[in-house]
C-alpha cells in the first residue's frame, strides 16, 4: 500500500512538472508573438508617416521626382515584406525579405533627407520638422521593439533547450524551433 502511494506521488509530481514546463513554453511563445506584434505596430507607424513626408517634400523638390518615387516604392516593398513576415515571424526567408526591404527604405529616406538639406525653406518648414521628429521617434521605438523581440526569442529558445527536453517536443515541432532560431538571428544581424 505504501509503495502504491509512493508511485502515485511520483506520477503526480511528473504530471505537475510536465504541466509547469508546458505552461512555461506557452507563456514564452506568447511573449515572442507579442514582441513581434510590437515591431509590426511600429513599422506600420513608420510606413504611415512616409507618404506624409513625401507630400511635404513634393512642393519644394518637384524636380527630384525620381528620389520621391524611390521612397514610395521602397515603402511599399517594406510594407509587403512586413505583411509576409507578420504571417509567420518564424520564417527566416520572410525575415530576410523584410530586412532587405527595410534596408532599401532606410537608404531611400536617407537620400531624401540628404536632398532636403539643400532646401532651406523645406528644412524650416514646421511640417517637415514635425515629420522628421516623428520619424526619428518611431525609429527609436522600432529599435526597442526589435530588441524585445530578440530577447523574447532568446528566452523561448533557451527554455526549450533546457533540461528536460521531452515536454518541449510535445509542444513545438522541430521546424518551429529552427524557424525561431533563424528568425532571431536574422533580425539581430540585419535590423
Amino acid at each position: 500500500m505504501l509503495a502504491l502511494g509512493i508511485i502515485g506521488g511520483i506520477i503526480a509530481l511528473l504530471i505537475i512538472a510536465f504541466i509547469i514546463i508546458y505552461n512555461g513554453l506557452v507563456r514564452r511563445r506568447n511573449q515572442v508573438k507579442n514582441a513581434w506584434a510590437q515591431i509590426d505596430v511600429q513599422l506600420k507607424r513608420r510606413y504611415d508617416l512616409i507618404p506624409n513626408l513625401v507630400e511635404t517634400v513634393k512642393g519644394y523638390m518637384a524636380h527630384e521626382r525620381e528620389t520621391l518615387d524611390a521612397v514610395i516604392q521602397a515603402r511599399n516593398q517594406a510594407a509587403s515584406g512586413l505583411q509576409a513576415a507578420a504571417g509567420d515571424p518564424g520564417d527566416p526567408d520572410a525575415m530576410k525579405q523584410l530586412a532587405s526591404a527595410e534596408g532599401a527604405l532606410g537608404g531611400a529616406v536617407g537620400r531624401l533627407f540628404a536632398l532636403a538639406e539643400a532646401y532651406p525653406d523645406l528644412k524650416a518648414s514646421e511640417n517637415m520638422k514635425q515629420l522628421t521628429e516623428e520619424l526619428t521617434s518611431t525609429e527609436n521605438k522600432v529599435s526597442f521593439a526589435r530588441q524585445a523581440f530578440n530577447d523574447s526569442v532568446m528566452a523561448y529558445n533557451t527554455f526549450k533547450q533546457s533540461f528536460p527536453e521531452f515536454p518541449h517536443r510535445c509542444y513545438s515541432s522541430r521546424s518551429d524551433r529552427n524557424h525561431l532560431d533563424q528568425a532571431s538571428n536574422q533580425t539581430s544581424k540585419e535590423f
